[in-house]
């Protein structure tokens, strides 16, 4: 009996320790890190996920013929961004932490670490000071970490995040690669991969050049859907993409850009024209090249191509007066060099119309021209386009809305008058706070001024150049200038969401403006006018809606300036801007009370028992 307790006991201990071995072999993992200097500095531009663990090869010999070859390199796990879709935002600094190396653990003199509570107090540094982003951004963001001593002697951590501001001409304004500025590395094709790599990336192109090939291939659903990609035909059954002139990073016309179905587009662009050379050639200049195409119905194999009516021609005279002609079907105006210097007949604005039935099929196209003169100068000559959505058999929409209710991002602000009747607006959606377009050499107090509607959401500067010829009336000057900086048909009010009712003034916010030139002492010009407007999100915490809580009118002036440009000796520039500032809370989940029982019973329940 004893020897079996012996065997048993020995097999025992034999097991333990070969499961404590087996722990220790499985659960190992080699890392390495680096503790940062004290007081130091740390620039986060990206975090390297890539880094795999140590792979540690077995030990077992192994003869040399039966030696097998290095696994070939297998295709990354995280699909490639599709078009439409936003990869995960950047990391926040006030979530990295370099000197944080023990895990569920207080680092001494870690002033960022999160594990750290009343271990703060016995701190006598901070090991990181000051943790910025990546250098390449023009805002980013810097945590700084520092201890403050309470009057008991004890270490009290203060941390703070702001803002810094890149100047560099060429900074990254936004960026949104979860990996920051980096690219995965590539997949190495193997005989394995190959075909797989091959079918990924064959679809795309790296040409600028335009193919007349079919770039749009026919697809199994009938009709569009919001933001689909329309498509004309370039003959023998073969599709491109319905494309919409629009600028670029510059001001430059980029023909490039692709319409897309109901969504409404509005774009100018310049264009550098050789007069001798492109008057009559170039294509851009034409309008057979906006009117002589053809849009398919649907998406369909079998869909229709639909020709573009010519709605109206508006001849336009040197002057900039405008004149509609009368013209037959199939008559084109074509572009002629009427002396070396001047172009007739050249296309200035192309508006679209596109009609659309309940089932998402396209039933007419129609389009406005505006023809006019072209100057052989070195200052490029301008080009509007437009396109709008309208259903077949809807009533016309007489007021347009920004939003159902709260605005939508990318649409102009909806602004009211006041009048004695109470409030009216506009019902052309452009007549709406604006901001003076910036264009080339654009003067402030020359010229006609382009204005542009200020859009929901979108952060703007523009601006033009002043100069003064002589020493003139500075009050005089001053009043002119105001009036350009805040353009025409000053509004009063703007609605606080996308479709307020022009009967219910509670949902309009007066214009908060508290400049006036009579109260300025001297001479005050205004050189730059701001426009801060805050707005909050309201409703429901799963479909909140976009409401404008206030609009705030900054002008700044300058009267040091006037001796400088007396004489036109100096040149400085106005701005106008207009920034989206958001003032909402942090949503809270509300809960319901817990339900009471309020019942009386009657006197004698108890009887006889009391």
């Amino acid at each position: 009996m004893a020897a079996v307790c012996a065997v048993f006991y020995s097999l025992l201990v034999h097991l333990f320790f070969l499961a404590i071995a087996t722990e220790n072999i499985t659960s190992y993992n080699s890392s390495t890190t680096i503790s940062p200097d004290q007081n130091s500095t740390l620039n986060f531009t990206e975090a390297d996920t890539s880094t795999e663990p140590t792979q540690f090869e077995s030990t077992t010999p192994t003869s040399t013929s039966s030696r097998t070859e290095p696994p070939e390199p297998e295709l990354p796990d995280d699909p490639l961004p599709m078009s439409g879709h936003l990869l995960q935002p950047t990391t926040s600094v006030a979530e990295v932490c370099p000197c944080d190396e023990n895990r569920d653990i207080c680092d001494m003199n870690c002033c960022c670490d999160r594990e750290c509570g009343l271990e703060v107090a016995l701190f006598t540094d901070c090991s990181v000071h000051t943790v910025r982003g990546s250098e390449k951004l023009c805002n980013r963001e810097v945590a700084s970490y520092s201890l403050a001593t309470t009057i008991d002697g004890f270490s009290e951590l203060q941390s703070s995040v702001q803002n810094e501001k890149n100047y560099d001409t060429f900074c990254i304004y936004s960026h949104n690669r979860g990996n920051g500025l980096s690219h995965p590395p590539p997949a190495l094709p193997t005989d394995r991969n190959f075909d797989l790599l091959f079918e990924k990336f064959s679809s795309f192109t790296f040409s600028s050049e335009r193919s007349q090939t079919s770039a749009v291939e026919p697809q199994t659903s009938s009709g569009h859907q919001y933001g689909d990609i329309m498509s004309t035909s370039v003959g023998n059954d073969q599709r491109d993409i319905f494309y919409l002139p629009s600028s670029g990073i510059t001001m430059d016309c980029v023909d490039t850009n692709p319409a897309a179905f109901l969504h409404k587009q509005s774009s100018r662009c310049s264009r550098r024209v050789d007069l001798l050379q492109d008057c009559e050639h170039l294509a851009a200049l034409r309008m057979d090249t906006y009117t002589s195409i053809q849009i398919y119905s649907d998406k369909t194999t079998n869909a229709v191509p639909l020709p573009v009516d010519v709605a109206s021609i508006v001849l336009q005279s040197l002057e900039g007066t405008q004149t509609e002609v009368q013209f037959s079907e199939g008559e084109n105006l074509l572009p002629v060099l009427v002396s070396p210097g001047l172009c007739a007949n050249v296309v200035l604005e192309v508006v679209y119309n596109v009609k659309y039935n309940p089932a998402g099929k396209i039933v007419n196209v129609a389009a406005s021209l505006v023809l006019g003169f072209v100057r052989d100068a070195p200052m490029p000559f301008e080009q509007a386009f437009e396109i709008t959505f309208s259903p077949e058999d809807g009533p016309e929409v007489v007021v347009q809305f920004s939003g159902n209710p709260g605005y939508v991002v990318g649409m102009p602000l909806v602004s009211g008058y006041k009048t004695t009747e109470g409030l009216s607006r506009s019902l052309n959606p452009k007549d709406t706070l604006s901001l003076l377009q910036s264009s080339v050499d654009q003067d402030c107090l020359r010229g006609p001024q382009v204005r542009s509607p200020i859009l929901f959401g979108q952060d703007s500067v523009t601006g033009c150049t002043l100069r003064l010829s002589d020493a003139t009336n500075c009050t005089l000057i001053s009043q002119v200038l105001l009036d350009i900086l805040r353009g025409p048909n000053l509004p009063h009010f703007v609605a606080s969401f996308g479709n307020s009712p022009l009967e219910k003034l509670l949902d309009w916010v007066a214009v908060k403006r508290t400049f006036n030139p009579q109260d300025a002492q001297g001479c005050g010009i205004p050189l730059s006018l701001h426009l801060e407007i805050e707005w909050t999100k309201y409703g429901t915490l799963v479909n909140p809606q976009a409401q404008i809580v206030s609009v705030k009118e900054v002008i700044q002036t300058n009267s040091s300036q006037l001796a400088l440009l007396s004489g036109g000796s100096s040149i400085l520039p106005v701005q106008t801007s207009v920034a989206f500032i958001s003032v909402s809370a942090p949503a809270s989940p509300g809960y319901r009370a817990m339900p009471t029982i309020d019942a009386k019973l009657p006197f004698d329940f108890f009887f006889p028992f009391v």
